[in-house]
């Protein structure tokens, strides 16, 4: 299967649902609204499905920002501004209304950002949206219908994506409020992949909290599950087609287990080629994905073990028959999960 940037095909019927950055759903519902009786635990490590219990969705959460972005953003017109007695390079920012990264970059200073009285700097145009507490990258281009991955490229993001309260991100042209596009153009405009959720899902911390500290890499891994056979396998497939994981034939309703101990940074279906879908943030730059899901037994922020039984398989998506797809990246690279695994 090929894993391009797949494009969130809900229309929407008004600029309101553009708006919304939250993702949720019922209690005691899957991630495809099914209602999930109760029954009694099971072994969690067995290739058996997950006890119904172990089924029941967590409490309706958002994916990507507590709380809904505005599409406040202020326009900036390019001009030159001079230097006063007092001023720093955030509150220049502040004061013009463009980033004080875009101010930086634009007038080649470098850290830690000495400027003077006098001196003239360039203040970039264009549109700024102002980082509020709690918002994610993702809900911030859902709300403005465009690509996370180009907000990214503009503000020349880079590890570990983390956005600051008070933060100024330059937006791309034709998001929401220009008038280049109409609705329908810009709800299109918006896309989502692995890569955007790992680097565009964290919550803004606020201007001077430290960043979580560097995880260490697991020392093993463990088969999702360890039946089922395989379809296909990483790298290039028949059609030219590029394969960035391995597809497990499966059941519908097979146990699927946590490779190894982790956080899970994603549980949901906004990924419609993959349907149902868990990504678990491993440390050391680990991540593993794990997709045509038919239900799901854990929700984002989770901590989960090795072996924990966290989905069943399904054909969701755009599985051709039903099967698991597994990954793993290291440092959001997909690597071959066969020579990770143990042998089988």
């Amino acid at each position: 299967m090929t894993w391009g940037r797949a494009t969130i095909w809900g229309l929407l019927g008004g600029a309101a649902l553009l708006l919304s950055a939250c993702y949720t759903r019922p209690p005691n519902t899957d991630i495809f609204g099914r209602t999930l009786p109760p029954t009694a635990p099971t072994d969690a490590t067995a290739d058996t499905p997950p006890p119904a219990e172990d089924l029941r969705a967590p409490p309706a959460t958002s994916n990507w920002s507590p709380s809904p972005v505005a599409t406040d953003a202020r326009a900036v017109t390019a001009r030159a501004y001079v230097v006063q007695a007092g001023d720093t390079l955030r509150g220049i920012g502040n004061r013009t209304g463009a980033g004080s990264e875009a101010i930086a970059r634009e007038n080649a200073l470098e850290p830690p950002y000495v400027i003077r009285v006098g001196q003239s700097l360039n203040i970039p145009g264009g549109r700024y949206h102002e980082v509020r507490s709690g918002q994610t990258g993702i809900a911030i281009a859902r709300a403005y219908g465009v690509a996370w991955a180009d907000i990214v490229r503009l503000n020349q993001l880079t590890e570990p994506f983390v956005l600051r309260v008070g933060q100024r991100l330059r937006l791309p042209d034709g998001a929401v409020g220009n008038g280049a596009r109409s609705i329908e153009e810009q709800a299109r405009a918006f896309t989502l992949d692995i890569d955007d959720i790992m680097t565009g899902g964290e919550p803004a911390v606020a201007q001077n909290a430290p960043l979580r500290s560097p995880t260490t890499a697991p020392s093993r891994w463990l088969w999702p599950n360890s039946n089922g056979t395989i379809l296909r396998r990483f790298g290039v497939t028949s059609g030219g087609r590029v394969n960035q994981g391995i597809d497990i034939a499966l059941p519908i309703g097979s146990a699927v287990h946590a490779s190894a101990p982790g956080t899970v940074a994603y549980a949901g279906s906004e990924i419609g080629v993959l349907g149902g879908l868990i990504l678990i943030d491993h440390g050391g730059g680990w991540v593993s994905a794990y997709a045509h899901l038919d239900r799901v037994a854990v929700a984002r922020g989770a901590q989960v073990s090795a072996g924990q039984a966290i989905a069943t398989s399904g054909a969701s998506g755009g599985a051709a028959q039903p099967q698991l797809h597994f990954e793993l990246r290291q440092n959001r690279q997909p690597v071959d999960p066969l020579l990770h695994l143990p042998a089988r």
